[in-house]
């Protein structure tokens, strides 16, 4: 089909048919209603199965070789795109997509969605570091600022950054509640306390959807109903070792608290998560499978009417290009068909199938009589209404001029360096803050150039009159591709490691950064130190700054750091600020120097 632009009582729209008339769904002067009732009244079976089902693409070759026999063949129109290229390349790249869709015999435009892109996180199941885009801290950082007003800003920018390379739909914010503090998502939650979550979330989505959908607009996919955060021994349900959600507190209500906001604010679409309920009256299967959560709760008792998408990769397993296998997220569907869980996926109430493109099972399902064409109407209709209100049946096409000049723009640049100062959290100052002059400075992981800006860099700590270290809150590496990506387990640093860490501290006056993703264990650091800063994603820069009284600290840790790793095994994963004689409480940080 072409893209010719027709003039109609001063509105220009496409006329997909290139015949110079318009069917009504192409007329942006009608309802959105009545677009979505005439374009449904012509799709066919297969194209409105397609439209169940969220994919993956990518730039590079082994990611979007599949998309153009998606588009034409299997009718998919909503893609999730991982690693991008320079804002330039990046916007030809998703008009080129865009042309694909306009080639199909209706014309259904690409949605384009995104994981968190503007932090230091480097996670393709999760989030990807900044890159081209403003770089932000991690959202778990906006917890630490704790200002609605900044994360809407953040989230302003972010919308902007989107737009200008053609992402319409976010897969965040991410309103977990961080009370099971080995888990390995925390970075990307606004931390434990479930009120500020839920402002923080509601002024998320204000900052990328506005007061409505519409055409300047990037839609929130918020996630992950009905909370995800306490897991069974803080391990994550992307594998199967931590499938288990678990209430020992009896908490479940707690984590939907910050739900209450986001559906306030207009969240257009929701994700449930993999992971699956145990000892509740919740059936047990994943929250993607369980209608009583989906549809009983999220549907009836919310009365929420957007486009509900599951977490990525419930049906099939995935074959990487090196031979490894990510299997199946199947939570209580272990041993289920292919066809099973399709249809118990759509039974629960949900619209889309994240990460899969097996639309002739679906379309298979349909054919036999198990799952209603109507059943497959009412999830269409909903996908359809957010691309009509995103306006990208009217104008789908991004300018590569505008998304070089705002991408990373030297504003976006400075007020995410202004989010990441805010962010850091005095935790420890015994009288060494602010530094002053320039001293002689011990670094280790601070970039040697950047610290040269401060004072004068020496090898051995004790040549230095100060030192200043950036450390990371531990882990337990592990074997696989998706294992080894996901920071868990321990939260102490192993035994050699703190002793090298303490003869540092022995040998000068020593400030300590370190990187909280998760609550570090760390009373030996925290004792012998002689300043320690809480950072969420900064630069070295950021951190400095702090150092020498160039900004003043106004961070709050947004969860608890726990005294030992006995206390956090002992702690109920579902019920905040419950950690035994905690380190440093929830809320602390010094307000000056």
């Amino acid at each position: 089909m072409g893209s010719e632009r027709l003039e109609q009582d001063g509105i220009s729209f496409r006329d997909l048919n290139g015949n110079g008339r318009l069917d009504p769904y192409e007329d942006p002067r009608l309802p959105v209603e009545e677009r979505v009732d005439d374009l449904l009244a012509q799709m066919t079976l297969e194209e409105k199965v397609g439209l169940m089902f969220h994919a993956v693409t990518g730039v590079e070759p082994h990611m979007g070789a599949q998309t153009p026999a998606q588009i034409a063949e299997r009718h998919i129109t909503t893609f999730n795109v991982y690693t991008l290229p320079d804002p330039r390349a990046a916007a030809e790249w998703h008009n080129d997509l865009q042309r694909q869709a306009e080639a199909t015999r209706l014309g259904i435009p690409v949605t384009l969605a995104s994981d968190p892109r503007h932090s230091y996180t480097d996670n393709p199941a999760t989030s990807m570091a900044a890159g081209h885009f403003s770089q932000w801290p991690e959202p778990i950082g906006l917890g630490a600022i704790a200002d609605p007003e900044l994360v809407e800003e953040f989230a302003d920018v972010a919308r902007q950054e989107y737009l200008a390379v053609g992402i319409r739909l976010a897969l965040h914010p991410q309103v977990d509640l961080a009370t099971e503090p080995r888990w390995a998502r925390i970075q990307g939650t606004f931390g434990e306390d479930a009120e500020l979550a839920g402002r923080l979330g509601a002024a998320y989505i204000r900052g990328f959807q506005g007061a409505e959908l519409g055409p300047e607009s990037v839609a929130c996919m918020s996630k992950h109903f009905p909370g995800g955060g306490p897991q069974k021994d803080g391990e994550d349900p992307h594998f199967n070792f931590g499938k288990e959600q678990v209430y020992p507190g009896g908490n479940q209500e707690y984590h939907l608290r910050p739900f209450d906001d986001v559906f306030a604010a207009g969240s257009a679409q929701m994700m449930p998560y993999y992971g699956k309920p145990e000892g509740t009256d919740w059936e047990e299967v994943g929250f993607g499978y369980n209608k009583g959560v989906v549809t009983g709760l999220l549907r009836e008792c919310y009365g929420f009417d957007g486009v509900v998408c599951t977490d990525w990769g419930l049906v099939t397993d995935t074959q990487l290009p090196w031979g490894e296998v990510i299997y199946a997220k199947c939570w209580g569907m272990e041993d289920a068909s292919t066809e099973e869980r399709v249809f118990k996926i759509v039974e629960a109430g949900c619209d889309q199938l994240g990460g899969e493109s097996c639309t002739d099972v679906l379309l298979g399902l349909v054919r036999a009589g198990r799952i209603s064409e109507e059943r497959i109407d009412v999830s269409a209709r909903r996908i359809l209404r957010d691309k009509f209100r995103l306006g990208l049946f009217d104008d789908p096409f991004v300018d590569p001029d505008e998304a070089e000049r705002i991408v990373g723009s030297e504003t976006f640049r400075a007020a995410g360096e202004r989010g990441q100062r805010r962010s850091l959290v005095l935790i420890e100052n015994r009288g060494i803050l602010p530094l002053q002059g320039r001293p002689k400075l011990y670094v280790e992981r601070v970039d040697p150039a950047r610290a040269a800006e401060y004072g004068e860099l020496v090898d051995r700590p004790e040549d230095a009159d100060v030192a200043v270290l950036r450390l990371e809150t531990p882990w337990d590496p592990r074997e696989g591709f998706l294992e080894s990506i996901f920071r868990a387990g321990r939260l102490d640093f192993p035994e050699e490691e703190l002793e090298r860490i303490r003869g540092v501290l022995r040998a000068v006056p020593t400030v300590v950064d370190i990187f909280l993703d998760r609550p570090a264990v760390i009373p030996e650091i925290a004792a012998e130190c002689a300043a320690l800063i809480g950072s969420f994603g900064a630069s070295d820069g950021a951190v400095l700054d702090l150092a020498f009284g160039r900004v003043q600290p106004t961070g709050k840790l947004p969860f608890e750091l726990p005294s030992s790793m006995d206390a956090v095994r002992a702690q109920l994963p579902d019920v905040p600020h419950e950690s035994e004689a905690p380190l440093y409480p929830y809320g602390h940080g010094l307000a000056s120097f």
